[in-house]
């Protein structure tokens, strides 16, 4: 069974994603895993995205552990906020950062939400 975020990074390789005109950067995402560590190549040049796995040269590097990566992959963690949290260790240029976050899935929608007793709904 493949993991969120190595899944996550497979379908990013076969879809064609693009990303605004300007967009150009090399991001490498290690996913710590114990003692392992899994990488990822983000290639984007004028928007158009190309992923790749392995080590390479790269303007910024994102590090977290597999359950964090996992997490974004679901959705259910942003970037962004954990890189703030110093949850995610980024190098290099932090613009690309807000890139990978735009490849990342949003979180999943919320069931509809239940009124309170006596509620009414403003129309």
């Amino acid at each position: 069974m493949t993991d969120a975020a190595s899944g996550f990074f497979e379908r990013l390789r076969d879809e064609h994603v693009a990303l605004p005109t300007r967009a150009t950067g090399v991001m490498r995402v290690e996913i710590a895993d114990g003692k392992r560590t899994e990488s990822w190549l983000v290639a984007v040049d004028k928007g158009k995205v190309e992923v790749s796995r392995g080590k390479g040269k790269a303007d910024s590097v994102i590090r977290g552990d597999r359950a964090l990566f996992d997490g974004m992959a679901a959705g259910e963690v942003n970037a962004f906020a954990a890189t703030l949290r110093g949850a995610v260790a980024i190098e290099g240029d932090p613009r690309l950062l807000v890139l990978f976050q735009r490849l990342l899935p949003g979180p999943a929608p919320r069931g509809r939400r239940r009124r309170a007793k006596g509620g009414s709904r403003n129309r």
